[in-house]
């Protein structure tokens, strides 16, 4: 008899457990809540009591704060810039003294967001050199290319290095992205199109955020080798901060690699037809290009 109550015992001890463990599981997302208290501030460089509107490099400095945001995005006249800390730079290059509509926008859980906005007067002097222009336009347009069949023509490095210390891709090495057969037009009143033959290579992570998720494989280093994407247009500008010759494209407009961030070029040399550019990547490290004119 103790025999079978202890089987019982049993019995009823494993249905107990299966039962517990059948039970559907129950997930929370939490409250959904968009973000508040937002508080937005801006320096321009330069700027002081005699030079309110700044030393004429068009480099304004930005921040954000917000109560339940965990993330932040600045959206400003040709561009917009993901900045996870609430900080981006932004160097504006319209030659002259003007006012600009820069919106902070702060992104809180299930994509709930705020936004705040300031109007900063910017100066920017600055004439490009013929030497640039011509390099980038010539007599009306110019077309450049990647320069693949050179080596260290694409690479990486910190940020305040000018050459790709970590990494430089050897000729020809990355021919089985869509790279190398992408073609960057300039044209003289400030157009700029990228032909992609239709497909594009860049990191996972600014690509998703920025253009879309795409239904193709990353690698494994999470880049997408062979991203679609369409011709498109931009515009590009040129300025020089602390005089450093720079290239700006708006929006989403890039050169090579897809890396995101502010989408601006430092030109670290150039001659009649090569270009060699660094761009800081949402990453934050330093991505070089050289680009030669077809």
């Amino acid at each position: 008899m103790k025999k079978i109550n202890f089987l019982l015992k049993v019995i009823l001890v494993t249905l107990s457990i299966s039962i517990v463990g059948c039970e559907e599981e129950h997930y929370e997302l939490g409250t959904l809540a968009a973000p508040t208290e937002l508080n937005l501030t801006y320096e321009i460089q330069g700027a002081d009591a005699d030079n309110p509107n700044g030393d004429g490099s068009g480099i304004v400095n930005f921040s954000v704060e917000a109560k339940d945001a965990i993330s932040y995005k600045f959206i400003y006249p040709g561009g917009e810039i993901i900045a996870p800390s609430g900080k981006a730079k932004i160097n504006f290059s319209k030659t002259g003294t003007f006012s600009y509509n820069v919106t902070a926008l702060a992104i809180g859980t299930g994509g709930l967001t705020s936004n705040v906005s300031v109007e900063p007067t910017v100066l920017v002097l600055y004439e490009a050199p013929a030497a640039l222009k011509k390099l980038l336009y010539g007599e009306g347009v110019r077309q450049f290319r990647v320069k693949s069949e050179s080596g260290g023509h694409f690479g990486v490095g910190p940020a305040n290095e000018t050459s790709p210390v970590w990494y430089q891709a050897s000729a020809n090495e990355k021919s089985v992205t869509g790279m190398y057969d992408d073609v960057y037009e300039f044209n003289k009143d400030g157009t700029f199109t990228h032909f992609t033959q239709g497909t594009i290579f860049g990191q996972g992570g600014p690509m998703d955020q920025e253009l879309g998720a795409a239904n193709v494989d990353k690698n494994a280093g999470g880049e997408y080798e062979n991203y679609p994407l369409a011709d498109y247009s931009e515009k590009w500008s040129l300025s020089a901060p602390g005089g450093v010759e720079t290239l700006t494209l708006s929006k989403n407009g890039f050169i090579g690699f897809y890396i995101g961030g502010s989408h601006q070029y430092t030109i670290i040399s150039r001659s009649e037809n090569e270009m060699v550019l660094k761009s800081i990547g949402l990453d934050g490290n330093a991505w070089f290009i050289t680009l030669i004119a077809k």
